[in-house]
């Protein structure tokens, strides 16, 4: 996949800037919540700004990228920055608890500390609650990065003592315009027009990861559920890829059938208030299947696609 650097996305120009800004004036807070999904770049943001704070020679621009703690920070040795990252699925006490010590250490380059705390989510209750102390009395030239993909599953006390980075997600017109700047839209078949592959993007959570689906074909994958899935419906049968949909894609399937019904639902004028309650209600089933799939051990992939089929029939006394 393409790597992609801080300054090929320009939904995170405003944020940046206005860090940078703060750290030139001095008044930039000790703790920054950076509540901006990896797919929207989130951690590159992050990790932007853990450089840009060590920085000895900080620019309007950010880092200027030739100090030592610059060099340092680029080879990933600089030693008064800490990255942690989930162990497993959650975020452990004991992890909070070592970079609280480290944190409390003297900077070996004289500078900041800084820890960059990535999926900040999944910190479990014992954890959060042992770096709020820290986040309360942090000491001198310290920074704390919290980056988050579900803000709503952190502490309101881990909220309340951070600095909350504004951002304004990118419309999908300028991902649509991001995406062809990197020639990464599919071309068009003869004779059609380009289809709209935003279509998905709250599925794949950003532009960088529909960026990453469109390059390793997993799109493609995804459009063809799509196209199925209508088919499927319209029959009553299983079409194409759903005859032989595997547990691997399962997840995939029914994550294509999330968004297919809250389109027919957007777009449907000729089905009931009551039809259209039920719709609803059955993908706030599927959402929840895919949940569930997570922790099942096995499942009759097809099968369960035949179900959604019939159901949705039903409620739109399809026979």
């Amino acid at each position: 996949m393409q790597a992609f650097y801080l300054n090929q996305l320009p939904w995170l120009d405003a944020p940046f800037t206005r860090f940078v800004n703060e750290r030139l004036s001095g008044h930039s807070a000790h703790a920054q919540l950076v509540s901006i999904e990896q797919g929207y770049g989130g951690h590159i943001l992050a990790r932007e700004m853990a450089e840009a704070a060590m920085c000895t020679q900080l620019t309007p621009v950010g880092a200027c990228g030739q100090c030592k703690s610059c060099l340092l920070f680029k080879a990933g040795t600089h030693p008064d920055c800490h990255v942690i990252k989930a162990d497993g699925t959650q975020i452990k006490v004991d992890q909070i608890r070592d970079l609280c010590q480290k944190l409390t250490v003297t900077a070996q380059q004289g500078g900041q500390r800084v820890a960059i705390i990535q999926n900040s989510e999944q910190f479990n209750l014992a954890s959060a609650n042992a770096l709020l102390k820290t986040l309360e009395e942090p000491g001198n030239n310290i920074l704390i990065i919290l980056q988050t993909d579900v803000p709503s599953r952190l502490l309101a006390t881990i909220k309340s003592r951070c600095q909350q980075v504004a951002y304004l997600k990118p419309n999908k017109q300028k991902v649509l315009d991001w995406l062809n700047q990197f020639q990464l839209l599919p071309p068009a078949q003869e004779g059609q027009k380009t289809h709209d592959v935003t279509w998905c993007l709250g599925m794949m959570g950003g532009p960088l990861k529909l960026a990453e689906s469109l390059e390793n074909e997993h799109y493609h994958k995804l459009l063809t559920f799509r196209q199925d899935w209508a088919k499927s419906i319209q029959s009553g049968h299983l079409s194409g890829s759903l005859i032989k949909v595997s547990e691997q894609q399962i997840v995939d399937a029914l994550n294509v059938l999330y968004l297919y019904l809250r389109q027919y639902v957007l777009k449907s004028k000729k089905i009931d208030p009551l039809a259209t309650s039920n719709i609803i209600g059955l993908s706030s089933k599927v959402a929840q299947m895919c949940q569930r799939l997570t922790t099942m051990a096995s499942i009759n992939a097809p099968a369960l696609c035949q179900d959604y089929i019939l159901e949705f029939r039903q409620l739109i006394h399809l026979k």
